[in-house]
């Protein structure tokens, strides 16, 4: 599985951003799917994740704000973004997994990640 996020870029706090993570080599239907962030100087951290049947997780800096959604038709996952915050800047990736019997919140579950898409978020 080739994973290809996009949509990143400079937004003013408040405003709002969609990622998109594109699949290529295999259908993610079946794959929980992931999105990650990290900024600079700190550890790859959890944002939120759907399991192949539609559940969703997110972690608490961005519940509420965020919302994690496939489109198994497009072999994409999408991460709408609103409310940003500056402390949202960072790199965000997108991840893939098999197992949906894995803790989606765990980097370790993953098995694909795609290469990171920036968010700068000014304020």
């Amino acid at each position: 599985v080739q994973l290809q996020a996009y949509g990143g870029g400079l937004v003013q706090a408040g405003g709002s951003l969609r990622l998109s993570c594109a699949a290529s080599g295999r259908t993610l239907s079946t794959y929980t799917m992931g999105w990650f962030r990290q900024a600079p100087g700190k550890e790859r951290e959890f944002v939120a994740a759907i399991e192949s049947g539609g559940a969703t997780y997110y972690a608490d800096s961005v519940k509420g704000r965020s919302i994690i959604s496939r489109d198994n038709a497009k072999n994409t996952v999408y991460l709408q973004m609103n409310s940003l915050k500056p402390e949202d800047t960072a790199a965000y990736y997108c991840a893939a997994t098999r197992y949906d019997y894995k803790d989606p919140r765990r980097r370790l579950s993953y098995d694909y990640w795609g290469q990171g898409t920036l968010v700068t978020v000014s304020s």
